[in-house]
């Protein structure tokens, strides 16, 4: 019995190893990667300790929001992103087609996208669950908008300037690092 259980803590401690290593090869790869965040991440980013719980929830919050895609093609697109009827979450609870965790998830994911931003300019039609127009985007609700856009901008600026901070700092180490092994090594003659 006690071998089972000191077999069960080694496997444990060397996932718990791998995951670090792993995490530790993704940070490198993506300070390396000096390309532009992709949106989709910075939106359905959702602050936790374990990147692996986020990437569960990005993954939940997309799958949940490609239902809606699928069941009203008409009112949620990726491709023509209009702005939502106030209180739409309550008419898609009452139509009883898609759970209500999964509409809170999808439509949190969809109305924080750039893209359902952009879309919020003044005057512009709402639309309902027919995609009929159900009311306008007054001008305080664009202004609000074009602020978080600009919230949304800048913190994607933030994290390529962290990135890119974080390439630095690595090669810096990895430089130092190899200048004092070629010392040891010299050391050794």
């Amino acid at each position: 019995m006690k071998s089972v259980e000191t077999a069960v803590e080694l496997t444990l401690q060397t996932l718990d190893e791998c995951e670090r290593i792993l995490t530790s090869l993704e940070n490198k790869k993506q300070a390396r990667s000096n390309t532009k965040v992709i949106e989709s991440d910075v939106v359905n980013d959702v602050v936790t300790p374990n990147s692996k719980s986020k990437a569960k929830n990005r993954a939940a919050n997309q799958a949940a929001l490609q239902l809606l895609m699928d069941t009203y093609p008409q009112v949620f697109s990726r491709e023509n992103v209009r702005p939502l009827k106030i209180g739409i979450q309550d008419d898609l609870i009452a139509d009883d087609k898609v759970a209500k965790n999964k509409i809170k998830r999808a439509l949190a994911s969809y109305v924080r996208a750039p893209q359902y931003f952009r879309s919020l300019q003044e005057g512009a039609d709402r639309i309902d669950l027919a995609g009929e127009a159900s009311g306008q985007v007054t001008a305080e609700e664009a202004e609000h908008a074009k602020g978080k856009l600009k919230e949304f901008h800048q913190r994607r600026r933030d994290l390529q300037r962290e990135a890119e901070k974080q390439k630095r700092e690595q090669e810096k180490s990895e430089r130092l690092s190899n200048k004092l092994e070629q010392l040891v090594s010299l050391n050794r003659r």
